[in-house]
């Protein structure tokens, strides 16, 4: 073993810094009321933008205690494959590729239960 090495201790997990001549960060306690009645207590840097909205454990949105709700920002509507199939083709060809794929599948089907036979 080197000549260095520490024994007896636990890298990582002990720390032997002290807190002497550490200045913390000037803090602020934000609360969040949510919906389903829990408050939300956390700290923040006195320079930090404040978020209006903070997700709950509960999956819900717990406003800030005394801030308004900021309006929601417009957003496109989702796309469905029903929409991007309709981009790519009309009305006509895609019940054009239906009657061929059900007489394909039809003629399938007959060849099978002849051959089971």
């Amino acid at each position: 073993m080197a000549d260095g090495a520490l024994r007896g201790t636990r890298l990582g997990a002990l720390s032997y810094e002290t807190d002497e001549n550490v200045r913390l960060a000037d803090r602020q306690t934000v609360f969040y009321d949510c919906t389903c009645g829990t408050t939300i207590e956390l700290p923040f840097s006195v320079e930090a933008e404040i978020p209006a909205i903070w997700e709950c454990r509960c999956g819900a949105e717990a406003l800030m205690r005394g801030g308004e709700r900021p309006e929601k920002k417009p957003t496109k509507p989702q796309r469905t494959h029903w929409d991007m199939l309709l981009e790519r083709r009309s009305i006509a060809e895609l019940e054009e590729l239906l009657e061929e794929s059900l007489e394909t599948l039809r003629s399938g089907v007959d060849d099978f239960h002849a051959s089971s036979k």
